[in-house]
């Protein structure tokens, strides 16, 4: 199997990034809607546990864009 390359990375890294603000923003639009006060909506989204997986595959896929990044083209 082919190693991705690191615009796929990349590509994967923005779809990622685009999930997870949506996903932020849909918790904190239903969170105003229930009237939560706003440290209590930043406290459900740092705790929401989709959004820290995506957090943590986030950081795998830069760090392997970098080691793609950092290794001489052939």
């Amino acid at each position: 199997m082919k190693s991705p390359t690191e615009e796929e990375f990349k590509e994967s890294i923005k779809e990622l990034n685009e999930y997870k603000n949506r996903l932020e923003k849909e918790v904190a639009t239903i969170s105003k809607k229930l009237k939560m006060p706003p440290e209590k909506i930043k406290s459900i989204i740092n705790s929401h546990q989709e959004l820290n997986q995506i957090e943590i595959i986030l950081s795998k896929l830069i760090k392997q864009k970098e080691n793609i990044a950092s290794q001489p083209k052939s």
